[in-house]
């Protein structure tokens, strides 16, 4: 779409006219000579040429007026406004933390092709698929055994988080569980977030070994900050020892941190999880809009310079053409005792 920066500068068109209108015209004084002999002095030295060069204003009139109405144009600034181009913002940074201790590598779950797999591999799948459903979110990874480690730093990129989640391994971290640790280093890495809404979802199969925080006392610094937290259980509730499933604490951490607590005993459980998950924490996108302008007022003003050296080019040949040219036959002398002009 053609748009124009200053439209009030088409006003200034008529302004030549209106100069030349209303200013005296320029008056040069002309030397002449009287002699007895005018007529025949301008029959030997002229062709017509006192005529042509007369009317030779009247003819090229359209031309300064085009090249003022082109300079004009140039002036308002002609812009195209391109189609508009949209951006969408996320409104919500979104944090997963991963336990990768030792006890994932337990095969209690199915695949979706109904195969045997090991508990961090079903978590991979389910949560790869919650991922592409997070567009217009930024999403951040931790993944946590003997200390937490951040595997993808906060993006919108979410191929490059699902990729990131397919490379972790169960012991990459460590065996044992800092679970409260790794809600730490979230924490600290929210503190550099500009979203509005700030959630951690923390999938866990067993209780915190290895923390130097315990989970709940850093839920509520989380809760403090402003971040809600989500706690996902998997595996087998009846297990004992070091590797039990301590439910109380997740549904404590959950609680301080405003979330909400579930259990995945299996797959389609742990699907529907985050399902559920998906409904709380829905899609919001802030999306800005900018159309570009490209600027085309160089077009009207290259041609306007053209114009004028081609106007200005073509007066030289014209009046070149149309100068008056004397006959060498004839020559004019002064009469050395009367001091008057002579046609010899």
């Amino acid at each position: 779409m053609l748009t124009f920066s200053y439209p009030w500068l088409f006003l200034l068109l008529p302004l030549p006219w209106l100069v030349r209108a209303m200013l005296p015209p320029v008056r040069s004084p002309v030397v002449s000579i009287r002699v007895p002999f005018g007529r025949r002095l301008q029959e030997a030295t002229s062709t017509g040429a006192v005529q042509s060069l007369a009317t030779l204003p009247s003819r090229w009139q359209v031309f300064p007026g085009l090249v003022w109405g082109l300079v004009l144009i140039a002036l308002v600034r002609p812009q195209w406004i391109e189609p508009p181009v949209t951006k969408e913002l996320p409104t919500r940074d979104l944090l997963l933390l991963v336990d990768l201790s030792g006890s994932m590598q337990q095969k209690d779950f199915k695949s979706s092709a109904g195969n045997t797999v090991d508990r961090l591999e079903a978590v991979k799948q389910v949560l790869g698929d919650f991922l592409e459903q997070r567009k217009g979110d930024r999403v951040g990874l931790v993944v946590f055994g003997d200390a937490p480690y951040l595997q993808a730093p906060f993006s919108t990129d979410l191929q490059l988080s699902r990729r990131l989640l397919d490379e972790c391994q169960v012991g990459m971290a460590g065996p044992k569980t800092a679970f409260g640790d790794a809600i730490g280093l979230g924490v600290n890495l929210f503190g550099q977030s500009t979203a509005p809404a700030k959630t951690m979802i923390a999938l866990t199969d067993g209780n915190d070994t290895k923390s130097q925080v315990p989970p709940v006392d850093a839920a509520r610094i989380a809760h403090d900050e402003g971040i809600h937290i989500h706690t996902v259980a998997i595996g087998d509730p009846t297990v004992v020892g070091e590797d039990k499933l301590d439910e109380q604490a997740l549904r404590d951490v959950a609680e301080a941190a405003e979330g909400k607590y579930y259990f995945a005993a299996d797959r389609e459980s742990l699907a529907g999880i985050y399902d559920e998950l998906d409904k709380i924490e829905t899609r919001k996108v802030e999306t800005i809009s900018h159309r570009p302008r490209r600027d085309l007022f160089y077009w009207p003003l290259v041609v306007a310079v053209l114009l004028s050296i081609l106007l200005h080019a073509w007066k030289m040949v014209i009046r070149h053409r149309l100068e008056p040219k004397v006959d060498p036959s004839h020559a004019i002398n002064v009469n050395p005792v009367t001091g008057e002009l002579e046609l010899i």
